[in-house]
């Protein structure tokens, strides 16, 4: 961050699709520079070198629906809101739960949070002709009008439009195609905010499986999938069941590269350990039995085994020895092979506990006596609402933890973009403190408006966003009365999506006369303070411009210390590099251009409205000199 880089854009989020296309040409620049002329891809060369026969032909497989391409578009809408932080927000915190509509919010995070997330998890709707969520009612939605629908909050911070949350019947005629429509741009913006190695975890039943299966392996690529994890969630059968009871869930898994994705090991346990002994006496330790033949007949591996009681053996009909019939006599010296106590059995492996890998390979098989069932997680929130029940089929604490476990290494970052209950930070916090982890999850939920009638309503809840802020305050709390001296830095920080606190400059004026009145509003780029007062302002600034320099979010992933030098505040902020951040937002002064170039910051942001009085730009320029002779950067906002 030297004074020679270009300011970043603080009005708007990175383009996806732009960025997106550079990465493709740097890929070609590296593999193929003779396809690139003037930082443009040449088509001609490219066909020329793969041949007819690599390119796609006028009818190929494809996954298409209507509104595909309107669905394409919303990747590359920008947006210019920012995250505001609750005003009572601790000053650091693991996690983070951001109340606003997902979509957007995903086009905020792009700028701090591209290629940082390990893990995501998401359990979407499911698009059972029941369920609402937004989408457009054509597909061809301006941008200004996407952005009233997703953006402005009323006065209680919840969002306008409820008209929009449409629910979506089977007998709409575009009935998957909007269920696409809504889940293609939000995956495809998730991805970007997965680390290489990272991985995403998407609940579903089999109304869109299918789909989802397709969908993904064109945003994310056929082969970077892994599997696809069948979930027995019921212990009952429905007797009533028109054709079958359906008991299942699946849950589908893909990597973002699987070259470079490793998958955790699922930890032994006592009864599967219990299964080795070591009947004799063997220095190595307790070992099982394994068998010694294979399914396959491979004639030099079809040798004949004398046991010590003099017995001659054979592989089964159809089967071969696993190992050479050198290696087999390797292994009778080391004393790998067990003939039973007699010396008259059929030969078989001897594999010791103390050699198998430390944990076991995931089966794709989760059966709900391991990882929970539906009715358990039901009673199991209720409990944590005093016996109310919120929510409908919640996943079970122990599904996520397992998920966790086998995705997420114990100090990465979690994403779940459909919130719901909360059960994705519950999980994150009690596996932390299980096996001594420092997961950080960032949750997203949109502040949808409660029926009047339900009994969240009825117990003073007003969306569905302050469910899941409430659950996790009560985890928290919990987990702080029984284990008190391992939750000390236990918390969670609470944000709302927001329009940007700066003005946004518009492109769209033609008369001189409103260019002249824009370049005149601009002399003070912040907006007028809210009626919350200067402070929050302050700390909303603060907040918005590390998001959008790529530092994360305030007392989350950037840390700032407010303090007070030549009369005003400066925030401090300590950047990955380990360089110092400087920010004011407050009147310049010959003493705070003392205070910088004593301290020498890698970086200073001054507003414009800093500058004040007759040689205000006079002063600026100095400043600007000054600093950039001791290779301060400095930004003017």
């Amino acid at each position: 961050m030297m004074n020679n880089q270009t300011p970043p854009n603080i009005s708007h989020s990175p383009d996806a699709l732009a960025q997106r296309k550079q990465e493709l040409l740097d890929l070609f620049k590296q593999a193929a520079p003779e396809l690139i002329r003037d930082n443009h891809l040449d088509l001609n060369a490219l066909k020329a070198l793969l041949g007819e026969d690599r390119l796609t032909q006028k009818e190929h497989y494809e996954l298409s629906w209507a509104g595909k391409s309107a669905a394409r578009r919303e990747i590359q809408k920008t947006t210019s809101h920012t995250l505001r932080p609750a005003a009572n927000n601790p000053e650091h915190a693991q996690h983070m739960l951001i109340e606003g509509e997902n979509l957007e919010v995903l086009r905020v995070l792009q700028k701090s949070y591209y290629g940082k997330v390990k893990m995501i998890y998401i359990d979407p709707p499911y698009n059972t002709g029941n369920d609402s969520f937004v989408y457009p009612d054509d597909y061809s939605e301006t941008l200004e009008a996407y952005r009233q629908r997703t953006g402005e909050i009323d006065e209680q911070g919840l969002l306008n439009k409820q008209s929009l949350w449409k629910k979506n019947s089977k007998e709409n005629g575009h009935y998957h195609s909007v269920w696409l429509s809504m889940m293609y741009p939000r995956l495809y913006l998730a991805r970007n905010l997965l680390r290489d190695d990272g991985v995403i975890f998407i609940s579903i039943d089999d109304n869109e499986a299918a789909n989802l299966k397709l969908l993904c392996d064109e945003v994310f690529g056929e082969e970077n999938f892994v599997s696809t994890i069948i979930w027995r969630k019921k212990y009952g059968l429905q007797n009533d069941a028109k054709y079958f009871s359906i008991s299942h869930e699946n849950l589908i898994v893909f990597a973002k590269d699987k070259l470079k994705f490793r998958l955790n090991l699922v930890e032994r346990t006592e009864e599967q350990d219990n299964r080795y002994k070591n009947i004799d006496d063997d220095s190595r330790g307790a070992w099982k039995s394994a068998d010694l033949s294979v399914g396959r007949v491979t004639e030099k591996d079809r040798y004949k085994i004398i046991t010590p009681s003099g017995r001659e053996i054979l592989p089964p009909e159809g089967r071969s020895w696993v190992v050479s019939e050198d290696k087999f006599k390797e292994m009778v010296e080391d004393n790998r092979i067990w003939f039973g106590k007699t010396g008259n059995n059929v030969p078989s492996v001897k594999k010791f506990l103390s050699e198998v890998k430390q944990g076991l390979t995931p089966s794709t098989f989760w059966d709900y006596d391991e990882v929970g069932h539906t009715d358990g997680s039901n009673k199991a929130l209720k409990r944590i609402f005093n016996n109310q029940a919120f929510f409908d089929y919640p996943k079970p604490v122990e599904y996520l933890k397992k998920i966790l476990t086998i995705g997420c290494n114990s100090d990465g970052i979690i994403l779940d973009f459909f919130a719901g209950s909360g059960t994705t930070a519950h999980a994150v916090m009690a596996l932390n403190l299980e096996d001594g982890g420092n997961r950080q999850c960032i949750l997203v939920q949109l502040p949808e408006k409660l029926a009047e009638n339900s009994e969240a309503y009825k117990a003073g809840y007003r969306t569905i966003a302050d469910i899941t802020r409430a659950r996790i305050d009560k985890v928290m709390a919990k987990l702080k009365a029984e284990y008190p001296d391992k939750t000390q830095d236990l918390a969670c920080a609470y944000f709302t999506l927001a329009p940007s606190n700066f003005k946004v400059w518009r492109s769209d004026l033609n008369s001189v006369e409103e260019i002249e009145q824009q370049l005149e509003a601009f002399q003070k780029t912040e907006k007028a303070p809210a009626a919350d007062g200067q402070d929050n302002l302050q700390t909303n600034m603060l907040t918005e411009l590390l998001l959008k320099n790529g530092l994360g979010v305030l007392g989350v992933h950037a840390i700032g210390k407010a303090t007070s030098m030549a009369g005003v505040t400066v925030h401090r902020v300590l950047m990955p590099d380990d360089k110092r951040l400087w920010l004011c937002f407050e009147p310049y002064s010959e003493g705070l251009k003392e205070e910088i170039v004593k301290a020498k910051p890698a970086q200073v942001i001054l507003l414009n409205s800093c500058f004040t009085g007759d040689n205000k730009d006079e002063a600026l320029s100095n400043l600007q000199l000054e600093l950039a002779g001791l290779d301060i950067g400095l930004w003017v906002i």
